[in-house]
């Protein structure tokens, strides 16, 4: 780690970063292996162990475990190189239910990923992170003419550091809508810049972050629209309970010839104690004239007229207080297409409120 060049917290894209759990935990001894927390879909299954391939527990399918030397200036993106995987679908193609699972055992580890999705293809995927330590992340995606991805990353490690960079180019008419959850004792920084390359793209990134303690998540998104007739959503919420923080910063950026864009971002964060933080950072960059874009953000507590009705028809304080806070945090999660898969980032944010209230 010495010779790690790591962002500066002074640059406005990094000051709400946690650093210095990112060192920690790339300083930190390895452990035991802990269980995957594989979902058990149907699909293809990829397991990484301190991102080495663990053959034993997967069944690549069209998944590739290959050397991928992919380019990016991103600071903590650029380190993840080497032996990772790739998923290449040609035209009309479908890959459903695939899982990839990360598990971490200590100190630092780095993995880079490409997607490439032909014409008409379609692919989801559910990506899993648990355990300790630094995983770092490079996801590079290429949607062709109305191509389809869908992702759901669940993020439960009880520590360490998680840092993921996804840099994704939709064409024509193609789609890709991507929901995050951290809800693990482990700090975070989600980065993205999504470009919407072709007329009539549709981009959709969301989620949840749950932090507890002193813990800090952080997500950085950015999208830019290049052409015109694009659409793009941005959900994200953000419960903090004790003194813990949560982040989180989301631009638009519509160029000059990207006329008939529709943008919208929705920022929320809930505070459980008034020791926590939500930081909230909503962005909009317009060069065109004829679009339509809004933004909203907003910070505060559980209504305390809803909790009193609540427990005026008998539910203890406990229970009122998770509910509302489940209905808070569901919204981002409804957009997951599969119902398992749903249920189980459900469950996870579940048991979070358990520990957290």
């Amino acid at each position: 780690m010495a010779t790690l060049a790591l962002p500066n917290p002074r640059e406005e894209a990094w000051r709400w970063a946690d650093l210095e759990t990112l060192r920690a935990a790339a300083a930190s001894e390895r452990s035991a292996v802990p269980a995957s927390a594989s979902l058990g879909l149907d699909g293809a299954r990829l397991v990484f162990v301190d991102g080495v391939f663990d053959a034993a527990q997967s069944n690549p399918g069209r998944l590739v475990v290959e050397a991928l030397d992919l380019t990016t200036a991103h600071a903590l993106g650029a380190q993840a190189s080497g032996i990772g995987w790739s998923l290449t679908l040609d035209a009309a193609q479908a890959e459903t239910a695939v899982e990839i699972v990360h598990i971490s055992t200590g100190a630092e580890n780095h993995l880079p990923a490409r997607i490439r999705l032909g014409e008409d293809a379609v692919a989801s995927i559910i990506e899993t992170y648990v355990g300790t330590g630094w995983a770092n992340r490079l996801v590079q995606v290429e949607l062709a003419r109305s191509a389809r991805l869908q992702r759901a990353v669940r993020v439960i490690a009880d520590g360490g550091f998680v840092s993921t960079r996804d840099e994704v180019s939709i064409g024509q008419g193609a789609s890709y809508v991507a929901t995050y959850l951290g809800a693990g004792g482990m700090g975070t920084r989600f980065d993205a810049a999504i470009a919407l390359d072709g007329d009539e793209g549709y981009a959709e990134m969301g989620g949840a972050l749950l932090t507890h303690g002193s813990q800090r998540q952080e997500c950085a998104v950015r999208v830019r629209h290049a052409k015109p007739h694009g659409s793009s959503h941005q959900t994200w919420r953000a419960v903090a309970a004790d003194t813990s923080t949560a982040s989180l910063a989301a631009a638009v950026e519509v160029a000059r010839d990207a006329q008939k864009t529709d943008g919208e971002q929705s920022l929320r964060g809930l505070l459980l104690q008034r020791t926590a933080t939500v930081n909230l950072k909503p962005e909009l960059e317009i060069f065109a004239d004829d679009v339509k874009c809004a933004h909203g953000a907003t910070v505060g507590e559980l209504d305390r007229r809803a909790l009193f009705y609540l427990e005026s028809r008998g539910i203890t304080p406990a229970r009122a207080k998770a509910l509302l806070t489940r209905a808070f945090v569901a919204d981002a999660l409804d957009r997951i297409g599969d119902e398992t898969v749903r249920a189980a980032f459900v469950a996870d944010a579940d048991r979070w409120l358990e520990a957290a209230l």
